[in-house]
């Protein structure tokens, strides 16, 4: 079945997610922070982080596409972009495990947000939905993320739904000040009775879910 509904344009993101050696973290991070700016003039990075809890010597990176013929020119662009091939992707490559991405678009009732400040903590919720898409679990689990938005202790940056890898998948990218503003928020929203009665709605066609506390590199424009 197919993941839609989706925004009613052609942009698109993909999601990058690299494995790094556990003795190669430090200096794949001090590469991306130096070389990075040889990608992103070809397209645009959303954002670039670190997984801090939930998920070890893991990198999570994020980028716009117009369509999927502007990704196509990109790529043809990087592999003959000889600094970026020489000065990051050739050092960078041995450093990396395993590599695995996908194709997402927003839902559309969700625009992407930015943090209302630098300094805090992103958490990467992955959430596995059963087959048939938002015509099947879409309206529960809008009122399931509206209904953590209204408790106010938490900021939503942005709701995408996969369109290439594992279908049925929603990806949920929240803001908190710190890990320890999200744990009192979370221990509020459990004893909330509107959240629990949304997410009790929503979680009938839930599968599997997966929470990853991300850290922003310095480089990230998600900061």
């Amino acid at each position: 079945f197919a993941t839609g509904p989706r925004q009613n344009n052609s942009i698109f993101y993909e999601i990058r997610t690299y494995d790094i050696k556990p003795s190669k973290m430090k200096e794949f991070v001090e590469m991306v922070n130096k070389y990075i700016h040889l990608r992103t003039a070809h397209s645009e990075l959303v954002g670039f982080w670190s997984a801090e809890l939930g998920a070890m010597n893991k990198v999570v990176h994020v980028w716009k596409y117009d369509n999927f013929g502007h990704r196509a020119a990109v790529r043809c662009a990087l592999a003959d972009d000889k600094d970026w091939q020489g000065k990051f992707l050739s050092s960078a490559l041995p450093l990396i495990e395993r590599q695995h991405n996908e194709v997402a678009y927003l839902v559309p009732w969700c625009q992407l947000g930015k943090p209302p400040k630098e300094g805090g903590v992103y958490e990467w919720v992955t959430f596995q939905m059963k087959p048939g898409g938002p015509a099947l679990w879409g309206e529960a689990f809008q009122a399931a993320i509206n209904a953590h938005i209204n408790t106010g202790y938490t900021k939503l940056i942005g709701v995408f739904h996969t369109e290439y890898g594992l279908l049925n998948t929603v990806h949920v990218i929240w803001w908190n000040g710190s890990p320890d503003h999200r744990a009192a928020g979370r221990h509020s929203a459990h004893e909330d009775a509107r959240v629990v009665a949304a997410v009790r709605d929503s979680v009938r066609f839930l599968d599997s879910q997966q929470n990853v506390l991300l850290i922003p590199l310095q480089c990230s424009p998600l900061k």
